[in-house]
Order: structure tokens, then C-alpha cells, then sequence
């Protein structure tokens, strides 16, 4: 599977490279004799190390042609490096405070070099997993969605510019497909990557794949994730893609990066906020019932929202006279037309990205890539009853998420939900 240029790093080629290269090498220190690498990418897609030296530390990340956690089976572009860099740098630009600095790109080795995320730094998804309270994360991924996302939306741009971007981002067509498969496509049939914790969930995968209502709102959704180029998206913001301290948080791993709906990060962050709350039953034991974890992550579900519109409207309001194409503010001139055009704007994003927090809800449970939060639960009983109340709430947010006006009304219903299956 080697393509030209390219060869894929063990640690031996890993220290010539570095040597080579003036940019990681300066990162670390001229003498690089006291090189400590460990691989530590548990993805399913690339090579990630770690390499720390007396003087400094860096992250070698590099794209295979093929999904590692299937073999040469299932071929992938190491293009997708490129976009992931490209996102990286943009997004770095835009909220530096939450995306790591790129030191390095090579298109040909498809390598990235960037900021090391030292300890105490963790993976959010393990941090739910463990009970951690996060108290500033609701704040911080507010904040990164809410630049990321207005800073590369018509809201702030010219059509020029807009389309120059959205042109750049197209050739990440390989992993958008992956998406439109995984996600919208093959929890509905019978396709050979679904699993379940079988035979518990036997007949609710059953039932996802005979619901033709749920299949009628997952064709609008997918029809929006192809079509609708409104902002550069991260595209696979769950809590794995998330690294946290109690006072740090850094978003990592935008390889799916391109122009799509905001609603779809948005939601992939919130659904996977419900899915460790739903999978809280699975983790507690006798000295911790999880009671009051799974109210903080309720809580940082309905802040996360709350502070993002707060913060989109905010920025809105300070560029409102800007260049951006999508207002003009010769037409919105008066305050109240203003208010308005923004309060249908952030409903129909609401609606958005419930529904595709359900439809990523939905996949993790009946599709390819489940999630460590049901995983790690050993008793597949027990697993199944969590993973259960989980699909029935995606399901039921998916049909409904236009009878929502506010995320204090999910949360409600997820506690209404959840007290009902538990009972």
C-alpha cells in the first residue's frame, strides 16, 4: 500500500526522521540521545507518538493508507492528514487556547508534528469514564465551537472567501463518505461492521433498522451533512477527540475536517455528553452510586449549549456591521429585524444538532465504532440495560428535536426517560 514519498514510521525511522527535520528536532533539543518514544495511538485510523527528550516534547502523529484498526482491507486516503493539519492551523488561529500548535507537516509522509498534551492531560471520554469533574468544560468547548464555527460561516465571511475555503476542504471527500456510511447509512440495514452487545439488543438493532420514521429523519440529516456547506466543522468532535485538565481543554484529531452543518459538531459533543450520563448505571458501585456525577454532567450538557449561543450571538453582534455575506447589514438595519433573523437562525441550529447528536448516539450503540463508556462495562447485561435507555432517548430525539425550544427541556427529558427505565 505505499504511495510515493511515503513510508510508514516504526521508532528506529522515527529518530532519522526527527533528525531530519530542523523543525521537530529544535522542539527537543540538538542532542537526541536521550529520546523516550512511546506509540500510543489507539485509534482505529493512525500512528501517534509521543516523543520526549531532557529539553522538550513533541507528538508525531501520521495518516496510514489504510484504516489501521482494519488492515489493508479497508484502504484510506493519507490525504486526510493534510486536512486535519489544515484545521488545525485555522482553528489554532481562531481559538488558540483550545487546539494544540502545529510544528510540522510533511503531505508526502502525511506526518504532523505538534504540541505534546503532557500529563495530567487526559482523553475526556476516560475522564467520564473515571467520575472526574471537569468545572471549565462547558466554558471552554463553548468557546472553541463558537469561534471555529462563526469566524468560517457566511455570519463573518464573504461569499468569496467562503467558497475559496469550502473548495479547499472538498478533497476530504474519503472520510466525509466514511461518515455518510457509518453514521446516516448502515445502523438502518443489514451491513457486515454493525455490532451490538448481542443477544440483549437483538431486537432493538432490529427495530432501528424496520423504524421508517427514523429513517425518514435520518435522510433530511444526511441530505444536510452532504449539501450544506456552512462552517469548517471538526467533524468527529466527541469526547475522544477531547483533552482535559480541571483547568485545560484542547481539541485534538480534526481529520474529518470540512464545510458541513455546525450542528453536527455541536451535536456530536452533546450526544456524547447523554451517552456517558446513560452509561454512568454501568460504572457505579457500592461506594460511588454516580448520582450527583451524572446531575454535573447533565448540568455541563445544558451550560455547553447556554454559553455557545450565548458566545455565537456575541460575536454575531460585534461583526454584525463586517463583511460577512449572509446578513447584509444594509437589509438587517434595524435592532429587532436583527434579533429575529437570530433567533430563527439559533432554533434551526438547536434542531440540527439534536438531531444529529441522536444520529450519533444511535451509531455508537447498533453501528461499527461503539464507544469506551458502554465498553468498559464488563457485565454485557448490565451494558445492554445502559446502552438501551441510551437508544431510546436517540431515537425519540431524533423524531421530536423540532418539539424542543430549549436544552433544559432534553435534559429534563433525559432524566424523565432515564427514571422510567430504571423504575
Amino acid at each position: 500500500m505505499a504511495t510515493e514519498g511515503f513510508r510508514p514510521l516504526d521508532e528506529k525511522y522515527l529518530v532519522e526522521y526527527i533528525k531530519a527535520t530542523p523543525a521537530l528536532y529544535l522542539k527537543l533539543g540538538e542532542k537526541l540521545d536521550d529520546l523516550q518514544i512511546k506509540e500510543v495511538g489507539d485509534g482505529n485510523l493512525n500512528f501517534v507518538y509521543i516523543v520526549v527528550s531532557s529539553k522538550g516534547s513533541v507528538v508525531i502523529k501520521q495518516a496510514l493508507p489504510y484504516i489501521r484498526g482494519m488492515g489493508e482491507s479497508w484502504p484510506m486516503t493519507k490525504e486526510r492528514a493534510y486536512f486535519e493539519a489544515l484545521a488545525l492551523k485555522e482553528n489554532g488561529q481562531l481559538c488558540p487556547a483550545h487546539v494544540p500548535e502545529v510544528y510540522h507537516f510533511d503531505r508526502n509522509m502525511s506526518v504532523i508534528g505538534m504540541r505534546y498534551l503532557e500529563p495530567p492531560h487526559i482523553i475526556l471520554r476516560k475522564g467520564l469514564i473515571a467520575g472526574i469533574e471537569y468545572p471549565l468544560l462547558a466554558e471552554h468547548m463553548s468557546e472553541y465551537m463558537a469561534r471555529t464555527l462563526f469566524f468560517t460561516s457566511l455570519l463573518y465571511l464573504s461569499t468569496t472567501e467562503h467558497k475559496r475555503s469550502v473548495a479547499e476542504f472538498c478533497g476530504n471527500v474519503e472520510l466525509c463518505r466514511l461518515t455518510e456510511q457509518v453514521v446516516f447509512s448502515d445502523p438502518y440495514r443489514e451491513s457486515e461492521y454493525n455490532r451490538w452487545t448481542s443477544p440483549y439488543l437483538d431486537p432493538d438493532a432490529k427495530a432501528v433498522r424496520e423504524d421508517d420514521a427514523l429513517k425518514l429523519e435520518v435522510a433530511e440529516l444526511k441530505s444536510m451533512f452532504c449539501e450544506r456547506a456552512q462552517a469548517l466543522i471538526h467533524g468527529d468532535l466527541h469526547t475522544g477527540s477531547v483533552m482535559v485538565t480541571r483547568d485545560s481543554t484542547q481539541i485534538i484529531d480534526p481529520e474529518f475536517a470540512f464545510y458541513g452543518p455546525m450542528g453536527f459538531d455541536i451535536g456530536a459533543f452533546l450526544g456524547n455528553l447523554i451517552l456517558a450520563f446513560f452509561a454512568q448505571d454501568g460504572q457505579a458501585n457500592e461506594a460511588n452510586d454516580r448520582k450527583l456525577y451524572k446531575e454535573w454532567i447533565l448540568r455541563t450538557t445544558e451550560e455547553t449549549w447556554n454559553l455557545f449561543k450565548q458566545k455565537f450571538i456575541a460575536v454575531w453582534d460585534e461583526h454584525k456591521d463586517g463583511h460577512g455575506d449572509a446578513y447584509l447589514p444594509s437589509i438587517y438595519n434595524k435592532p429587532e429585524l436583527q434579533h429575529l433573523a437570530q433567533e430563527r437562525y439559533m432554533i434551526n441550529l438547536f434542531h440540527d444538532a439534536l438531531g444529529f447528536g441522536a444520529a450519533k448516539m444511535i451509531r455508537r450503540i447498533v453501528g461499527v465504532a461503539h464507544v469506551e463508556d458502554f465498553e468498559s462495562i464488563k457485565d454485557a447485561r448490565k451494558r445492554s440495560d445502559c446502552e438501551r435507555r441510551a437508544l431510546k432517548f436517540a431515537k425519540l430525539l431524533l423524531k421530536k428535536r423540532r418539539q424542543f425550544q430549549s436544552i433544559t427541556e432534553v435534559v429534563s427529558a433525559v432524566r424523565q426517560l432515564h427514571g422510567q427505565m430504571v423504575e
